[in-house]
């Protein structure tokens, strides 16, 4: 395989959740594919000085707001490109199609332009994925209280919930899952059981989540539409990659009561872990609300709580 060329892509994402794609121009391989904006980097030319000289030639405009996101690499018949994307959140000007034939806002989840660019399909499933990741305590606050802040997190519009009740027998944690999927369906919200594939697949669960320690011994990626996965480390991150999780979570970025022995990375060892990645990540341990924008900024997707989850908010 031949070096792969750096391409600067960027994501800009509307307040409405939608993205803009761009459609490739006739002088180009690929004519007539929608992708998303950018271009290659330059030898010596930083990964974001590239993406703000990309997007004002092709698109017109100065970006404001940018985060980075996933780092994918892929082999095209003509050339093997490693496509840095970053996520766009603010930019100032109106996008244009200045270099491409036309461009589009569509929402991740429902695109209607074909063909897509190869590489997008996975970028695309990847966007669809909430900011927030909440991890259920029914055992610890009690049920009552519990499906009561449930509730109240999915009408304000929580959409990603796993399954971990460690303390709890099987047949109590079927219960107690099974009634986390009717509240989550009612809300259009996805729910992920952790570790247990059986139980995920009995109940008609979205997914399962790996444990570190099932990561390690895992085979091959579980027979289910959506599969996360906890990771500490570099290598557990590569190895969920490897086995093909749709996300991670990496972890913990503060001290943490459950987990009271675990070394925190800190905002900058979560950097350092993340950078590169092929997943999206969410970063979790003693992360609250507030923490969204920080953990952005050092290339996580997400936050993935759970004693934040379900504290009372304003």
């Amino acid at each position: 395989m031949s070096a792969p060329v750096d391409v600067a892509v960027a994501v800009l994402i509307r307040s409405d959740g939608a993205a803009l794609l761009a459609q490739r121009p006739e002088s180009k391989v690929y004519s007539g594919f929608w992708e998303f904006p950018g271009g290659k980097v330059e030898p010596g030319e930083p990964v974001l000085d590239a993406l703000k000289r990309e997007i004002r030639e092709e698109l017109g405009v100065e970006i404001e707001r940018t985060h980075p996101w996933i780092t994918r690499v892929f082999v095209y018949p003509h050339a093997t490109v490693r496509l840095h994307f970053h996520r766009v959140t603010a930019w100032r000007g109106e996008p244009r199609a200045l270099e491409h034939r036309a461009i589009a806002w569509q929402r991740p989840d429902a695109i209607e332009l074909a063909p897509l660019l190869p590489a997008n399909g996975p970028v695309l499933r990847a966007l669809s994925l909430p900011p927030e990741y909440a991890v259920t305590r029914a055992g610890e606050l009690g049920e009552a209280p519990f499906f009561s802040r449930l509730e109240a997190r999915l009408r304000s519009g929580l959409r990603l919930v796993q399954v971990r009740e460690k303390n709890l027998a099987r047949e109590a944690l079927k219960r107690i899952a099974g009634r986390v999927l009717a509240l989550a369906r009612a809300h259009g919200a996805k729910v992920l059981v952790n570790a247990d594939v059986e139980l995920a697949r009995e109940i008609g669960a979205d997914g399962v989540h790996l444990t570190a320690e099932h990561l390690r011994s895992a085979s091959a990626r579980p027979d289910v539409p959506w599969c996360g996965a906890s990771c500490h480390s570099s290598e557990e991150l590569r190895r969920a990659e490897a086995l093909g999780a749709d996300f991670a979570v990496l972890g913990p970025v503060h001290a943490t009561p459950s987990h009271p022995d675990a070394v925190p990375l800190g905002w900058d060892g979560f950097r350092e872990i993340a950078a590169g990645t092929s997943v999206p990540i969410y970063a979790l341990g003693g992360i609250v609300p507030g923490d969204l924008e920080q953990a952005m900024s050092r290339g996580a997707h997400g936050i993935a709580m759970v004693r934040g989850a379900w504290e009372t908010r304003a």
